[in-house]
């Protein structure tokens, strides 16, 4: 059987959408092997190998979701997403409460059985989109009322995100971009948007005004800092940024090779956060592209199976899930060229990690269930058709003996 065959057979869905997830596991284990050679030395006693085995297995895990979850059908989801927005509500809030903390921001959870710990909010993104993907396609002939909107789309947005801005405010403003995209896409009035807009804009304000006057700064400090010191230049963390860029214009057009990455050494999270500027690094402005292009490619796909799709569900499940993971990718890659400022945003299933491995593969392997109906339904058909040409050739048959 050959090698076409057997991926047709095995691994179903977007073919485009498969690419891309291998593509990007590839340069995620050279970037990842290069930008941990600091680490395994301070950390393995200079065993280089350490940590490329240890994301290698995260990475398979990762792909092994992905073709679990692909082989599900996405109506499963839908009945699943209100008891997942529930859950990661119930475990937001205790990661708040009893949650691990690290440089004043407590995002992880640490079960106590097996000592896993993750970060409850790439739950609370994937259980938010599936949730509101299935609203709005069960209340598109009340999509009009303003009250209905507010009471099933907005107040589970604002309780999510709010829970979330806390610890990660970078990742609460990337749902509440990606909600709210997906409620434009979902024929929610614009004057609506605009108003949730602008009533969130105004609550966040007062939050973070309330916190200032009362003294008991907290995370706000570290946000007012980020902000204030990416104007002005000065800061620890514009020293992650200055070396992020010194790594980008360093890569030239071609890039200086596998491994030969110098800025690794002086970038304190290079196989994480700023993992895209040792890519432009090492494959140069040519391996940049390609990595950027992968996550448009992703994006255009999830438009074609929108277009496809007579689902209403399906397509704001594919295009959202889509959405969120390129939105992402802009932010970290957008960090890395200093267009913003540090927000420790992953690249998605680049970045070494283990959580956000897990809840990215199940995004991508919704996806590619959507996509897989779509082949089903599109071979269901053709037999069907197939067995109507049949009858109608054995009637003409009948027909003819009969004369």
């Amino acid at each position: 059987m050959r090698l076409k065959e057997v991926l047709s057979k095995y691994f179903k869905g977007d073919g485009v959408v498969w690419g891309v997830i291998f593509a990007l596991s590839v340069f995620s284990l050279l970037a990842v092997y290069s930008s941990t050679g600091t680490l395994a030395y301070k950390y393995q006693e200079g065993n280089t190998l350490y940590y490329f085995f240890k994301h290698f297995v995260l990475l398979a895990f990762g792909i092994a979701i992905i073709y679990v979850t692909h082989l599900v059908p996405f109506k499963y989801y839908s009945r699943l997403s209100q008891f997942f927005l529930y859950l990661s509500i119930f475990l937001l809030a205790v990661t708040l409460v009893l949650g691990t903390s690290l440089n004043q921001a407590t995002r992880w959870l640490t079960l106590p059985v097996i000592g896993l710990t993750i970060q409850t909010s790439d739950f609370a993104k994937l259980a938010l989109i599936m949730y509101l993907a299935r609203v709005l396609s069960l209340r598109q002939d009340k999509i009009d009322e303003f009250k209905d909107v507010v009471i099933s789309l907005v107040i589970p947005v604002v309780i999510v995100c709010g829970l979330i801005m806390p610890a990660n405010l970078s990742t609460a403003l990337i749902l509440f971009f990606t909600s709210f995209v997906l409620m434009f896409i979902g024929r929610v009035k614009i004057k609506y948007l605009l108003s949730i807009g602008l009533i969130g804009i105004l609550a966040v304000s007062l939050v973070v005004g309330g916190v200032l006057i009362s003294g008991k700064k907290g995370r706000v400090s570290t946000w007012q800092n980020r902000i204030e010191h990416f104007v002005s230049g000065e800061s620890e963390e514009n020293y992650q940024a200055e070396q992020s860029k010194i790594a980008i214009a360093s890569g030239g057009i071609f890039g200086k090779g596998p491994g030969n990455s110098t800025q690794r050494n002086f970038l304190p999270h290079p196989y994480s956060d700023f993992i895209y500027a040792i890519i432009i690094e090492e494959y140069g402005f040519i391996g940049g592209v390609v990595v950027l292009f992968l996550y448009l490619f992703l994006l255009y796909r999830a438009g074609v199976i929108v277009r496809k799709t007579t689902r209403t569900f399906a397509a704001f499940l594919s295009i959202g899930l889509a959405i969120s993971l390129t939105f992402q990718a802009m932010i970290n890659m957008g960090v890395a060229a200093s267009l913003f400022p540090v927000t420790g945003q992953t690249l998605p299933l680049v970045s070494m990690g283990g959580s956000s491995i897990l809840f990215t593969g199940i995004a991508f392997g919704i996806i590619l269930s959507v996509s897989r109906s779509l082949e089903i339904e599109k071979e269901t058909a053709a037999e069907k058709n197939g067995e109507n040409k049949t009858d109608s050739q054995n009637q003409t048959e009948d027909e003819s003996d009969d004369e």
